[in-house]
């Protein structure tokens, strides 16, 4: 089984000021998300890859993109035995859980399952 990309991330110490910046560029509409000060981001296009902006969550700025799996503590626990590092443990939010990992060289990357 393959794991697609299924999600992407704005996360922001000024989220509003994403949003804004974001919007007048590109034409977003923001519906609301899961967690506090989080929005989906609605592109206007049927079908276009779900993404999301939101205030930082105990890292640092980033963008990212976020792989379905199977199982996201599984997935998250491989990485860590690969020599990548937790970034952000499985999280539920009702439909999904998700988590963070960085790569061997640093880079942060998502997963997600939804329940």
């Amino acid at each position: 089984m393959g794991n697609p990309v299924v999600h992407f991330e704005i996360r922001s110490a000024d989220p509003d000021g994403a949003r804004d910046f974001y919007g007048k560029l590109f034409g977003w509409d923001y519906p609301e998300g899961g967690l506090p000060g989080y929005t989906y981001v609605d592109s206007g296009i049927p079908d276009a890859l779900p993404g999301g902006i939101g205030p930082t969550q105990g890292g640092g700025e980033l963008v990212t993109v976020f792989i379905g799996v199977q199982d996201v503590e599984a997935t998250l626990q491989e990485a860590e035995r690969l020599g990548g590092r937790i970034v952000q443990p499985a999280t539920h939010v009702p439909g999904v859980t998700f988590g963070l990992f960085a790569d061997t060289q640093g880079h942060v990357l998502g997963v997600a399952a939804q329940d």
